[in-house]
């Protein structure tokens, strides 16, 4: 079941990053950190009271940046392209969040910038089961004293509820914001189990996705039929191939007019993100015109951190010149920005001539088949004692990673637990290792593999 997003929003200097790094905080503490993985986090996974949730930092917006048609002068808080950044970022985020987090300064009290992000949020709320959804919390940061927790009562005035006096960098406060955050998450009925695979199709902005869809859908001519999917905005499509149930989940969508400004970009992922938590294969759509960008690599971080299969499809592959070291030279390029992720497969298509997306489909259900496969127990020892032997990991203040018995504990996505002297003497350049020598027993093909140590 997809995680509950949550989204941060405000304007800027509020604080939202900082309450960001104090939610994540935690729970990013105890997760292994990935070499190659590297990059700006605009998404992390909290937890609290058990409840697990992804929380979105919609900053970015500055109202001094320039760029095309602007100024260097900053943007008066009621100038007509700071309200029109603002109004996307809140309009993007209400329809995309299960919960959103209206971030205001205590000190600064309530601004008009403030009262048009209120605005917004009430007019995007839509009512179900008779409450406004999705739930808007007022979070009222900086008030670092009593004077200033005096002055929250001011915060009324909006009309969205109780205000939550917190200190982000102090973390005082936030503990009451998430009792009532956790507890304002809709209760979700049961689902309606469903065996079809999932493939969920994803990128940025103006890569090719509807039209990869609707190419897909036009050649299968299978269709079972259109469902509206459980994320929000998102529709999915149901088909067959080759007698196998797929649901292609249809990320497509958030364009604009001309150029797309580089900060609201950003917020296509919050679309993305319940689309890869629900997909079993994502298929990564790059353009090959604009090349590889780091939105490219941000989404291909996010299939990571969420251990979903991934093919990577290089569309638009017939607008490109070409000579006989195009494709070797282009292929090397997403090898390299792509260096966490070494196991995927690149497939070079164009989804408006159609060329080579007859592919598509029968390569995600590979990489599907990949996810699943189980590794025999006594085929896995002898690898990891072969590895050891080979390669010895290494010493750490005299003691050494000694590595007793491994078995597979699950599939998709392929974890193997490690019986081990001490999971401490693990280092990541030893894992990364064993992940390799694993995949010379068998490829996993566009899969990640989970590798769990654990003292015997």
């Amino acid at each position: 079941m997809p995680k509950p997003v949550v989204a941060l929003v405000g304007r800027p200097n509020v604080g939202k990053s900082t309450l960001f790094n104090r939610l994540a905080e935690e729970r990013l503490a105890v997760v292994d950190d990935t070499p190659g993985t590297t990059r700006d986090r605009l998404v992390a996974e909290a937890e609290w009271a058990g409840v697990v949730f992804d929380i979105v930092d919609t900053g970015g917006i500055d109202p001094t940046e320039t760029g095309p048609g602007r100024s260097l002068e900053p943007l008066s808080i009621g100038s007509a392209d700071f309200v029109q950044q603002i109004r996307e970022q809140a309009e993007i985020a209400i329809r995309q969040a299960d919960a959103v987090l209206f971030v205001l300064d205590a000190e600064s009290g309530v601004t008009p910038a403030d009262r048009e992000v209120a605005n917004i949020l009430r007019r995007n709320q839509v009512m179900r089961e008779g409450q406004p959804w999705p739930p808007v919390l007022l979070v009222v940061n900086k008030a670092d004293s009593a004077a200033r927790r005096e002055l929250v009562y001011q915060f009324y005035e909006l009309g969205m509820g109780e205000p939550f006096p917190i200190s982000a960098l102090h973390g005082t406060g936030t503990g009451d914001l998430l009792d009532a955050l956790v507890a304002s998450f809709r209760k979700r009925g049961e689902e309606v189990e469903d065996d079809s695979v999932k493939i969920a199709i994803v990128g940025k902005p103006n890569v090719g996705k509807s039209s990869l869809l609707n190419r897909l859908v036009g050649e299968e001519r299978a269709i079972v039929s259109p469902i509206a999917g459980t994320t929000r905005d998102a529709i999915d499509t149901r088909l067959e191939v080759n007698g196998i149930p797929v649901t292609l989940i249809d990320t497509a969508g958030i364009r604009r007019r001309g150029k797309i400004d580089p900060g609201v970009e950003k917020y296509s992922v919050l679309r993305s993100m319940s689309a890869i938590e629900r997909a079993d294969v994502c298929l990564l759509m790059i353009d090959a015109v604009s090349g590889i960008t780091a939105q490219d690599a941000h989404i291909a971080g996010y299939i990571l951190d969420a251990w979903k299969s991934v093919v990577v499809l290089v569309n638009k592959w017939d607008a490109v010149p070409k000579d006989s070291s195009t494709l070797d030279a282009f292929t090397r390029r997403v090898r390299q920005e792509l260096n966490f992720l070494p196991y995927v497969p690149i497939l070079f298509i164009s989804a408006l001539t159609g060329k080579r997306v007859e592919q598509v489909l029968p390569m995600a259900l590979r990489v599907q088949e990949e996810r699943l496969v189980h590794l025999a127990t006594s085929r896995l020892n002898q690898m990891l004692q072969k590895a050891q032997s080979m390669h010895p990991a290494p010493s750490h203040a005299g003691r050494q990673l000694k590595i007793y018995y491994g078995t597979q504990v699950r599939n998709d996505p392929p974890t193997f637990l490690l019986y081990v002297n001490d999971p401490k003497l693990g280092h990541f350049t030893y894992m990364r290792y064993l992940e390799n020598r694993l995949r010379e027993e068998h490829p996993y093909l566009g899969t990640p593999i989970r590798l769990v140590m654990k003292p015997r």
